[in-house]
């Protein structure tokens, strides 16, 4: 297990990540084609990473029936992640809120939150070319997204963006060069890659920062907020009514996934980066350990 990066002083790491952001920032709205049509035939993620690849459903689907789930449960993954960008930029907001406005640091969390904003409209443009609904999260999750944002704070907060974050980055890096994907699908997850490592990065360095000098029954509070958001935003990330787009019920197709050992394992080597780093740092472990392998993430 590599060993966990030190901070380096606020200051410094804002100014680098501000110069980034100066160099190798998009603009979707010019960087991305979304007159030019998608491609027949073509896969909208891996088939190996859909969730039901593998199981007996899968062997009914057609070659075609195969790629509108893909489309379906790439506009699910999408819609979750705009959704948790707009959860996000409600925690930026008020983390800005107490910062001085003329340092580096805070200039930067200026400059994800305009990040977030950018990413949020390209993701909802995305999912409006592939014809897929907006599913989002289901209700209930939704719902705690609405106290989270407002009410998150410290380790937590950042774990939690982390793992959001990181999740989504793996599967993205996965499809960003594969000639076999949809070339629009394939440049939104390559201006998200590049413009989320710096968010990653400033995260990172937060976690490790906000857990110096943290006692023991305050790192078991981090740990059960961090291992419960961690759960539910990988487990609403393939919403049941996707598989409604092929011919299968809902419920029949959530249960297939979930027992679907070939979901389980991408779920593992999604969630595999942050869940060694968040053990490193100690925000995994204890009895809370649980609920990461409740949710196949570890």
């Amino acid at each position: 297990m590599a060993r966990v990066r030190q901070p380096k002083d606020r200051e410094v790491t804002a100014e680098r990540l501000l110069d980034s952001s100066a160099r190798n920032s998009y603009s979707p709205d010019i960087d991305i084609d979304w007159a030019a049509p998608l491609e027949d035939g073509k896969a909208y993620m891996p088939f190996e990473r859909v969730s039901l690849y593998g199981t007996e459903l899968w062997d009914r689907l057609t070659p075609e029936q195969r790629v509108e789930l893909s489309k379906h449960e790439i506009a699910s993954m999408a819609s979750v992640g705009l959704w948790f960008e707009i959860v996000l930029m409600q925690l930026l907001a008020r983390y800005i809120y107490e910062l001085d406005p003329t340092t580096a640091h805070a200039q930067y969390a200026l400059t994800e939150l305009g990040d977030e904003t950018r990413h949020s409209i390209m993701f909802a443009k995305a999912v409006a070319k592939t014809g897929a609904p907006a599913y989002g999260p289901n209700r209930v999750v939704k719902a705690l997204g609405r106290v989270f944002g407002g009410i998150a704070a410290g380790p937590p907060m950042f774990a939690s963006v982390l793992v959001a974050e990181e999740t989504t980055d793996r599967v993205q890096r996965s499809m960003m060069d594969d000639p076999k994907i949809q070339p629009m699908i394939r440049m939104v997850n390559r201006i998200h890659v590049i413009e989320e490592a710096r968010h990653v990065r400033f995260a990172r360095e937060e976690v490790v920062r906000g857990l110096e000098g943290v006692g023991r029954v305050r790192r078991e509070f981090y740990r059960l907020v961090t291992a419960l958001t961690a759960y539910a935003v990988v487990d609403c990330m393939i919403h049941p009514r996707v598989y409604a787009a092929v011919g299968i019920d809902p419920r029949e197709g959530r249960r297939a996934a979930l027992a679907n050992p070939y979901h389980q394992e991408s779920r593992r080597w999604m969630s595999e980066k942050v869940v060694e780093f968040l053990t490193e740092v100690g925000l995994i472990g204890g009895p809370t350990k649980k609920i990461w392998k409740r949710g196949y993430m570890i």
